[in-house]
């Protein structure tokens, strides 16, 4: 149950993290997209390194921090909803921010809805937070690890192999939190990862999520964490 106490004691933390995710969003992203500029990369493949530091330092080192200073879901919830309006107004402005935002896309806005609910959905289940935190981190830090990879060797947004193996790599170590069940699900989320039809911050948690509640219901041996 969540308590008016449990809100009001997140309320300081939440709002550092807030402060920190736009400080990575207005600062850190920005530097890193003139950086890779100013190294003979094109605008649009500085544009994906801007977003995987964000992936990499706002929504994988929050959830991270969410089992050790959180007590419950609805402030992380509301500012990630919140994360979600402020990158979705560019888009419909047409004043986007141009070191990580993409014209074609609005796959960052789906990273905040996904990362907010998932969080908040899965507390109920599991109140370490951890359900919810280890398909987010596959999404934050694998799915990130993995354009990086790919955007250094190819340039631009591609699917290669390289950029897989790598994913693969990340998703295994942060799966083992969840044992067997956690590398299952990393070997899945690495195989729904290379799907372009869909988004890959929906299908990379929602798949990830799913195999893990499964196990978690059915075969909770196959869960024992080996971290």
């Amino acid at each position: 149950m969540i308590t008016i106490n449990d809100i009001v004691s997140d309320i300081p933390i939440t709002l550092i993290m807030l402060v920190w995710v736009v400080f990575v969003i207005m600062y850190l992203a920005k530097w890193t997209y003139n950086y890779a500029v100013s190294r003979g990369r094109t605008p649009h493949s500085a544009t994906y390194f801007g977003r995987k530091v964000i992936h990499f330092l706002a929504g994988g080192l929050v959830a991270i921090l969410l089992p050790y200073y959180f007590r419950e879901p609805i402030l992380p919830f509301i500012m990630a909803l919140a994360l979600a309006v402020f990158c979705y107004i560019p888009h419909k402005t047409g004043k986007l921010m141009f070191w990580f935002q993409d014209p074609d896309n609005i796959y960052e806005v789906d990273f905040a809805i996904a990362w907010g609910l998932i969080i908040f959905i899965t507390w109920f289940i599991d109140r370490t937070f951890w359900l919810g935190v280890i398909p987010v981190l596959f999404m934050a830090w694998g799915d990130g690890i993995t354009g990086i990879v790919r955007n250094l060797r190819y340039g631009r947004r591609v699917k290669g192999w390289e950029g897989s193996v790598a994913m693969l790599i990340a998703t295994t170590i942060i799966g083992l939190k969840f044992g067997i069940a956690g590398l299952i699900a990393a070997v899945a989320s690495t195989m729904v990862e290379r799907w372009e039809k869909v988004d890959d911050n929906i299908t990379v948690p929602i798949i990830s999520l799913l195999i893990l509640i499964i196990a978690k219901t059915f075969t909770p041996n196959l869960t024992i964490g080996l971290w």
